[in-house]
């Protein structure tokens, strides 16, 4: 087996013009021929970079790159010596714009983790916040120095748990007091999706959501998308802590202007996904008061030139909206409806199209001007062009449903009365 890694060249650095200088094999990584910056020695006596042997060892790989012996151990031992070495030659290549390589930090250990994570459960029994604080600052410290430090705090069968209950607990004592240790735990906690079941007991609770949905209302940026991320996953894990949400004050309002007034996509996209969850559902009031917002049109705009997700979010959304005859009503007296929705038919994803496709044949049912409006902005052709390219069941029998409905409607046109898709020539 020949692997991609042996046929790159060697970086070298280039200062002076007149000048390259080389960089000793010795001192690169094989797998990346990178220098390298944490060398460390296999089971095999091979020496790699931390970060490159820790991705092949991640994706599966049991053997050695180089020597593709079996490996006795995963330990990855310190090169220390080499380090030192590769430290000095950059020292001494200064002058050829040669940085010098920081000495690595020792990634966090198994045992260090769930030691700080005990110090977090007994601080949060005890409701003291400082103890607290300093504990998740320690989390905190470790996940942004490398991701190593991060999987192996995220793998601890007990963090998640442990970090959730904390914010219940100190949320439910005081949010003005706790602020500050609140706002960590949030950080912490989005390294941890999915959430396990406990976790989300926790974070589920009325305390735990009162504090996220006010956290949204915060002028801080990273608190803010820190918390309707959380939110979102909450909700997706598990969506009966959906009518919790729906019963705090202002939350509709809240999203509604995320949306009306976006930010980021980071906290467009949540906010597209708690809403969809809260208005299927099937409370009556919740979509009533987003479509009174006047969510539909908002949504519409939106789609006509977003990215992709965003795009299926609100499109989802949409689609959602008109399964309430107001909400197909507010849809059937938007002039961007028809067309936005034909024209996303295999333009943006196979989930789009879905959703587009189903949306149109709710607002097309029983209502005669929906149908001309479909058929004036190119949705027969498009419908013809998505069976014979193919699609999921769900969405082929609406299309073909839906084609039906359409071909009365196709002046100067001969009607086809056996919809044969494959022997069916494009007439566009």
């Amino acid at each position: 087996m020949v692997f991609s890694w042996r046929k790159k060249k060697p970086r070298s650095f280039n200062g002076d013009k007149k000048k390259e200088l080389e960089i000793p094999r010795h001192f690169l990584c094989p797998i990346t021929l990178a220098l390298m910056k944490d060398p460390v020695t296999l089971s095999s006596g091979i020496t790699y970079d931390r970060e490159s042997i820790e991705k092949w060892l991640d994706d599966g790989n049991f053997t050695c790159p180089v020597s593709n012996q079996v490996l006795r151990s995963f330990d990855q031992i310190p090169n220390h010596s080499l380090r030192k070495m590769i430290q000095d030659w950059c020292v001494e290549n200064r002058s050829y714009g040669v940085e010098r390589i920081p000495t690595p930090r020792i990634p966090v250990s198994f045992a260090e983790v769930s030691e700080v994570l005990f110090s977090i459960m007994d601080s949060t029994r005890r409701l003291d916040r400082c103890a607290c604080l300093d504990s998740l600052h320690k989390l905190k410290k470790w996940g942004l120095e490398s991701e190593r430090n991060k999987r192996c705090i995220v793998a601890n069968a007990a963090a998640a748990g442990a970090i959730a209950a904390a914010f219940d607990a100190f949320a439910g004592e005081s949010v003005d007091k706790n602020i500050n240790v609140l706002e960590e735990i949030l950080f912490v906690i989005n390294w941890m999706f999915p959430l396990t079941e406990q976790a989300q007991r926790y974070i589920g609770s009325q305390a735990s959501l009162h504090c996220i949905a006010l956290f949204l209302k915060s002028e801080d940026l990273s608190l803010k998308q820190n918390a309707i991320t959380v939110l979102a996953e909450l909700l997706s894990c598990n969506q009966k802590y959906t009518q919790a949400l729906t019963t705090i004050d202002g939350i509709n309002k809240t999203l509604f202007h995320f949306i009306n007034n976006p930010i980021c996509p980071s906290i467009t996209k949540p906010s597209l996904t708690l809403i969809y969850h809260m208005v299927s559902l099937s409370n009556e009031n919740t979509t009533t008061e987003f479509i009174n917002m006047g969510l539909i049109p908002l949504l519409l705009e939106i789609m006509i030139d977003s990215q992709k997700a965003i795009c299926e979010k609100a499109l989802a959304l949409i689609d959602q909206l008109c399964e309430t005859e107001q909400g197909r009503g507010f849809a059937y007296d938007d002039a961007l409806a028809m067309p936005v929705l034909v024209k996303k038919i295999l333009r943006v994803s196979e989930l789009a199209t879905e959703y587009s496709v189903s949306a149109i044949w709710k607002l097309s049912k029983g209502h005669e001007k929906a149908l001309m409006e479909a058929l004036q902005f190119g949705a027969f052709q498009k419908l013809l062009l998505l069976i014979q390219v193919g699609c999921n069941d769900k969405t082929k029998e609406k299309a073909t449903e839906l084609l039906k409905l359409l071909n009365p409607y196709r002046p100067g046109l001969e009607c086809i009365d056996s919809l044969d898709f494959k022997n069916i020539k494009r007439s566009f």
